[in-house]
Order: C-alpha cells, then structure tokens, then sequence
C-alpha cells in the first residue's frame, strides 16, 4: 500500500475524487494505491504528475507530495519509490497477447458472490456445456458420424471445447445404450516427427482396434496378418449389430503418412458396408495438414468433412455467461454488469493490420472472468464493471 491513501485520508478527499479528476476508473486508483499497479493503458509518469497536481491543489504540502508513492510499510518511510513502468510503444500493444494463463476462483471470491463453485470450470456434466448453433451442428455431425457413417476432422484453437465434445459424444452414445464401439489410441507422447514424440502409425491404430473389438484375440506378429485379423474383427462385431468409430484426439500431430493411410482403413467394408467411421481432433495445424494444396493428402482431402469450432459470437456473449452462471445458481446482473460484458468481448477481440480476431473462446472467457471476478473482490466492487474487466 502507498502512503498516498494516507495522504488522501488527511486532505480528506475520497479516492473516488481522484479518479474523476485523473478520468480514469476507480478500480485502477485502488489497484495503484493498495497494490502498487500501474494502469497499463496510460503513461506512468504523466499518472503520477497529475497526482501529484491532484495533491497540491487540495492543499497537501512538499514533504506529502513527495513520500505519496512511498511503500507504507512500517519501517518503509524511507524507501526508494517503487519502479513506474513506461508505457509500451503502440505496435507492442496490439502484439501483446490477450489470453490468461489458468485462474482460479479464490474462496473470498467465492463468499463475496455467494457461489460455492466455479461455474468456468471443467464441466460435470453434459448438462454444463453451452450449445451455440455452431457447436449443436458439429456435435451432431459427430453424433452422425458414430451412429452411422462419416469420416470428420473437428478442428479449433486450444480452450474450443474440442475435448469437451469428445467427452459428449462418448457419454451421450453410452447413456443410449448405442451399439457403437468407440476407439480410442493412445496420444499421449505423440508427435508428428519421431524425433519429437512417438509417432501414431496404423499398425498401432490397428492394435487398437483389435484391443477394442476383439480383446479376448491376441494380435498377430505379422503385420499382414495382424491386417487381416483386424479387418475379420470388424466384419464379425459388425455381424454382431455394431458400428465403430475410430477417435483420434491430438490429430494435428499424426504424420502425413498416417494420415494417408487412414483412407485405406476407410475402405475395409463388409458388402456395401463401410466398418469403420473416423473423427479426427485437432488444433488449426489439422487444417493446415488437411489442405487441397497438399498433395501427400489429396486421397484423404476428397473424402473428410472439415468442420471448424468458432469462438463464442460476441452478440452471444451475455447468453454463455447467463447459462455458465446459471449452472452455479447465479443469475448474470448479479456478478457482471452489462458494460462489462461488452468490454471483456472487446478484451478478448485481438485487431491486426486488416482483420480482427476473436479469442472469445470458452477457456479464454473463463479465466478472463475468474480473474475479474478475484479482482472485484480485492477491491471492494459488489460486481465485475467494464473497469475492473479493463485492468485485468
């Protein structure tokens, strides 16, 4: 804390007063003044000028003036004022990224909101998961896909929700009782390059078809015949009334020469019957490995359906925000103010030379309102304001 709420206190002046005199909001007087935090959007040392303006004209003397931007500390009358920050040139200011590491919702936060979980957090439930018109087609072109037939790769920016319509479909054919059998192979040291990771390839993929379909058959040492085995597999559980959907989480890391190959896995049928659907799940770099341009792939390209998450659309904002809240029993006007809502959607809206683009997507939105709402805590605002969404 700085002693110039001291010094506000004896001139008798609110810090309210001084943020209309500087024009700036309240939540960052108070985060100047009990935390030592510069508004990043404005000149420190100009800050502190009209401060210092602010102080003279109501009548503090030399010796306040000078000691305001001291640490208040007992012991630290005497201290060095704490480093200003310069502002940051304008093209680093557009450059600078807008999203925030992971946040966790503080218990006084929770107390001072009357909310005993974090509604941004991991979902629970199927019931916890937003659908926007978007995510309801892709979620039901996955859905398709399994039941049916389909060869798909979903495709988003970390924090889309990818994982979270994976985690759907699963639990939406289980609480069916759907005959479908998921496959799922092992991603997790994957990478593209064997230098990198350990690569996916169809022999691996086809191993775990055969953990999946025939668990009771032990695979084949050799690889045609391991083939083979996989493809009467699939006929029998087919004949049996089952369908199969191959998942393949992680998918932006599959080599292109898995990814080839996948057309071939495509084609094994009984009769007109294709045995096996495919979902692919990835990061934008799926896109990129997927491209017509691409002609490694070009087999595979003709065949699969493209289907990108989009983030949350900025006219939709309030109604994520409604329903995540509302899944912790909260109504929205009672945590977030409707200005505020408009600036978290242009926080989260990065602009370029000549396009913008939204990071408005469900991981993004929660930490940036997990912290807002820590911060309207500490600071003694009721709700998070386009102020408080502004210094975070």
């Amino acid at each position: 804390m700085l002693n110039l709420k001291h010094t506000l206190a004896d001139l008798g002046q609110r810090q309210i007063a001084l943020a209309q005199h500087l024009s700036v909001s309240s939540a960052a007087v108070s985060l100047l003044i009990n935390h030592k935090q510069w508004p990043r959007t404005l000149d420190a040392a100009d800050l502190r000028m009209r401060i210092e303006g602010f102080l003279k004209e109501n009548g503090a003397n030399d010796f306040a003036v000078n000691t305001a931007f001291e640490e208040a500390e007992p012991g630290r009358a005497n201290a060095q004022t704490p480093a200003v920050p310069t502002k940051k040139p304008k093209d680093d200011q557009e450059c600078e990224t807008m999203l925030l590491r992971k946040q966790v919702l503080l218990p006084e936060t929770k107390r001072a909101f009357g909310i005993f979980r974090d509604p941004f957090e991991d979902l629970q439930c199927a019931e916890d998961m937003y659908v926007s018109p978007d995510i309801r087609y892709i979620r039901e072109s996955m859905y398709q896909a399994a039941r049916h037939d389909g060869f798909l790769a979903i495709v988003g920016e970390s924090g889309a929700g990818k994982s979270t319509l994976r985690r759907d479909l699963i639990n939406r054919l289980q609480a069916e009782g759907a005959p479908v059998a998921v496959i799922e192979p092992y991603v997790l040291a994957m990478e593209d390059r064997g230098d990198k990771g350990k690569a996916l390839k169809v022999p691996h993929i086809a191993e775990a078809i055969l953990d999946t379909v025939a668990p009771l058959q032990r695979p084949k040492s050799n690889p045609e015949a391991r083939f083979r085995q996989m493809h009467q597999a699939l006929k029998n559980s087919h004949e049996s009334g089952y369908r199969h959907v191959l998942i393949i989480e992680e998918a932006h890391s599959l080599p292109l020469a898995t990814l080839k190959h996948l057309k071939r896995l495509r084609e094994l049928e009984s009769g007109f019957t294709k045995l096996l659907s495919i979902i692919l799940i990835g990061q934008t770099e799926l896109e990129v490995k997927l491209s017509e341009r691409n002609a490694e792939v070009r087999e595979v390209v003709q065949r699969i359906e493209l289907a990108e998450l989009q983030p949350v659309n900025a006219s939709r904002l309030d109604e994520f925000l409604a329903f995540r809240l509302g899944r912790a029993n909260k109504k929205l006007a009672d945590v977030i103010d409707s200005d505020a809502v408009a600036a978290l959607a242009e926080r989260l809206t990065m602009s370029g030379r000549d396009r913008q683009q939204s990071l408005l997507y469900p991981l993004a939105i929660g930490n940036m309102m997990v912290a807002a709402m820590n911060l309207a805590t500490r600071i003694g605002e009721p709700l998070v304001t386009a102020d408080v969404i502004k210094e975070v």
